[in-house]
């Protein structure tokens, strides 16, 4: 068996693949070439740069596997690949920690202007010193402050657990039926069970001084103009979840007006080709789409798919 794995896989999961009897070519084949090469493997792995589209699967039936490396698979046509027999698998476990803590190092860096000042101190560190200093004196703290989630699977847990050991309070929202108790780690091993507040989409936007996202690819922005006027003014927006949740033109708009204080984002519509209104605004903390771009949820993400693949060969 033939596995390409075409984004890439971490050393830890290649070698149980390895070891398991596969043969695991780490190339990346760029996207115009795969229909055409793609025929060479028995499976496909993939992040989120290759697109395995119906005209791709279609083209290619000698693949009886995807694997994605990662939560989403909005990349893949699930459907079209299970009608035709294809197993299907994701990582949804492996990386919740590491999106987690991307989510309040931009909260942390919003709260203190880090976003701006270390684009500003290398510029005019030298010689407007002070005014920088007045310009950034103004920050908050998180801690008895409230975060909103939007979204609260795995991903949404963890960083309630995060906000939980801040001393911040948390309202949870998601789609579906939770349960809203979260079990909290601390230091020497000792676990605390707490019980977050639920809440309703609409009382998170108002009720909250910072809001984050963790929800599926939507067919349309989750939050746009409408949502945003339901802010409280001066809240602070984080999208470590998905491209196009957040309407980039409406937030741009409400940061300018001072509705709200600072955005963070992570991902982008139009990836890997973001606006460049988005991507110069002063109030906004980027990060290139690293949520789960930490080496310890890379190998946690390569075991994981690598015992799935493995699992699913074997029956």
């Amino acid at each position: 068996m033939k596995i390409l794995a075409n984004d890439g896989i971490d050393p830890a999961g290649k070698a149980l693949l390895e070891g398991a009897g596969f043969i695991v070519d780490t190339t990346n084949i760029p996207q115009d070439e795969l229909p055409a090469r793609l025929n060479e493997y028995d499976a496909i792995t993939v992040r989120s740069a290759t697109k395995v589209r119906a005209a791709l699967i279609d083209a290619t039936p000698n693949l009886k596997l995807i694997g994605r490396g990662g939560v989403g698979v909005d990349n893949i046509d699930v459907e079209h690949a299970k009608s035709k027999g294809i197993g299907v698998y994701n990582t949804p476990a492996s990386s919740s920690l590491s999106v987690a803590e991307l989510v309040f190092g931009h909260l942390y860096g919003g709260v203190r202007f880090l976003y701006d000042s270390n684009r500003k101190m290398p510029v005019d560190g030298a010689t407007k010193f002070n005014d920088l200093k007045k310009a950034y004196a103004k920050g908050v703290e998180l801690r008895g402050k409230t975060l909103g989630i939007l979204g609260f699977g795995r991903i949404g847990r963890e960083v309630a657990k995060i906000a939980i050991g801040v001393g911040m309070e948390v309202l949870a929202y998601d789609l579906f039926p939770f349960n809203p108790e979260v079990e909290v780690v601390l230091g020497g091993g000792t676990t605390v069970k707490v019980t977050v507040k639920t809440a309703t989409f609409d009382e998170v936007l108002t009720q909250s001084d910072f809001i984050t996202l963790h929800t599926p690819f939507v067919d349309k922005a989750l939050i746009g103009t409408a949502e945003l006027e339901q802010v409280k003014k001066g809240v602070g927006l984080v999208n470590c979840s998905r491209g196009g949740l957040i309407e980039e033109s409406a937030l741009i708009a409400a940061l300018d007006s001072g509705k709200v204080a600072f955005a963070a984002l992570d991902v982008f519509d139009n990836e890997p080709t973001p606006s460049q209104a988005v991507l110069s605004h002063p109030k906004i903390s980027l990060t290139p789409h690293i949520g789960a771009a930490t080496n310890e949820a890379q190998e946690r993400i390569g075991v994981e798919l690598a015992n799935l693949i493995i699992d699913h060969f074997k029956k």
